[in-house]
This record gives C-alpha cells, structure tokens and sequence, in this order.
C-alpha cells in the first residue's frame, strides 16, 4: 500500500490538534518541505501565489498564527509590526540583519543568558528569546 503523498502533513496537522483544510495542507507543504527557514507573511504569500495557490494574506496570516499556537512554528518578532515566523521550534536565538531582512539561526547552545529577571507577580517565563541586530 503506497501513502498518501501529503499524508505526514496530514499527520502533522492532526497531532496539533488542526483540521487539515486543503489551504492549511498546501500552505504547511509551503512552510515545511524546504527545510527550516523564516518567512514573513507576505513572503509566504508570495510563494503561495508563484504556486497557484489561491490564498487571501488574511488567510495566510491566520493559518501562521494557527499554527504558531499549535507549536508548529515561532513567531519572532523583529520590530513593531514585523514578525518572522520560523519553522524551527527547537530552543535557539537569532542574528538578524537590519539591512537585508535577513534573520538567521544561531544555535541554543552557544549563547548563555545568566540573569533573567523574575517574572511578575502571577506569571511565568516560558522562554527566552535573544535578537541579536547587525548592521554593515
């Protein structure tokens, strides 16, 4: 018996707790058959358009933020209004180049953050992110 050619996917989807819509299908085959990378929302869209996927931004958006909270994606915010969303969910801060746009991988284990403050009263930190900015 041969699978079903997006049946991971489809797997995928499910495990998070997603109902696997044809949008969000080909959508996910976008985001996560290239391997890991950072993608804004309009990149994605782009994307989904030079594939003949016919999808609004607006659905776009809502499927990265679907699956950001479904743990499928990191949403890392760069300034106010510009987020990156990066299929690598793994415990891992980033370089990211002002001029290019670029963000890029710097793995978990090479920098230490040695004093986190403590959280406010009634919450908990879950994670700490580092944006490491280059210019030049």
């Amino acid at each position: 018996m041969t699978a079903r050619p997006f049946s991971h996917l489809l797997e995928r989807l499910r495990s998070a707790g997603l109902r696997p819509t044809r949008q969000r299908l080909a959508l996910a085959k976008l985001l996560f058959e290239g391997g890991d990378r950072h993608i804004t929302a309009e990149q994605l869209h782009g994307d989904a358009l030079n594939h003949n996927i016919r999808v609004s931004l607006a659905t776009v958006y809502n499927t990265l933020h679907q699956f950001t909270d479904a743990g499928l994606l990191r949403e890392i915010v760069v300034d106010a209004g510009r987020s990156y969303f990066d299929t690598n969910t793994s415990d891992h801060h980033h370089f990211f180049f002002e001029r290019s746009g670029k963000l890029e991988d710097i793995p978990g284990d090479t920098l230490t953050v040695s004093r986190v403050p403590q959280a406010p009263a009634g919450t908990n930190i879950t994670r700490v992110d580092v944006v490491v900015r280059l210019t030049g």
